[in-house]
């Protein structure tokens, strides 16, 4: 193993954890608000903060409309801002169905946040429909952007087998997405191994994880188990 100082490091087993990175938007001042009205997660903690308040959701796909559908029960209004035509192709069609039948959701189809305005915390979003190029400007104080996340395993391109959007496979998924090419022991890969024997991946930069705080406790919990498998195999 090579660190980025050009250092060489000796080691018998690997866990990488590097995490994912949010998708974020391409508008002016959004570092400025994240945290004070620019949120990238919907949990309970803050829908309280916007009890009966108009909001926002950016994103058209499952965690968006998993956000809009839970922020509906506290929230007055969630405006869903959508880039493209429809949600079918990125949603599922029971959150479509349950998205068009509540009254508290506005889907906006071809719409995108260009502007948002305050003093510290967020007070102003401007938004822009595309078809027409109208912009718009609300008094909405909360933005829920649920874009995504990027896996920060670029660095391992080349050296580990990666899913098609750049998650680390492990264990069962090596063969069922990379065709079992790339495992080369007879023994199978174990439930957190990568296509690199003794190296493992934890967290949400592995493929398959479900992206939640618990599960990447619990895979770290399995990983120490594991790596003293492969090094008693040594």
């Amino acid at each position: 193993m090579v660190l980025d100082n050009g250092n060489g490091l000796a080691a018998r087993a690997v866990v990488i954890a590097t995490g994912a990175q949010y998708n974020k938007p391409r508008i002016a001042d959004l570092e400025q608000f994240e945290g004070q009205g620019i949120y990238y997660g919907a949990t309970y903690m803050e829908s309280q903060l916007c009890e009966e308040e108009e909001i926002v959701v950016v994103g058209g796909g499952n965690s968006a409309g998993q956000a809009a559908v839970f922020l509906s029960q506290t929230a007055r209004k969630v405006h869903m801002l959508v880039r493209s035509d429809e949600l079918s192709d990125t949603m599922s069609r029971y959150l479509i169905q349950r998205i068009e039948e509540n009254p508290q959701i506005s889907l906006h189809l071809r719409t995108e946040i260009v502007g948002l305005e305050g003093d510290a915390p967020l007070e102003r979003v401007t938004w822009q429909e595309k078809t027409s190029g109208e912009n718009s400007v609300h008094d909405i104080r909360h933005v829920f952007i649920m874009a995504g996340a990027s896996p920060r395993a670029e660095w391992l391109r080349g050296c580990v087998a990666l899913d098609a959007k750049g998650f680390i496979l492990t264990g069962r998924d090596l063969d069922t997405e990379s065709g079992g090419s790339v495992w080369t022991l007879a023994r199978s890969p174990q439930m957190l191994e990568t296509s690199l024997p003794g190296v493992f991946a934890v967290g949400d930069v592995r493929s398959g994880n479900v992206k939640r705080v618990a599960s990447a406790v619990g895979e770290r919990a399995i990983a120490v188990h594991l790596v003293h498998r492969a090094l008693a195999e040594l």
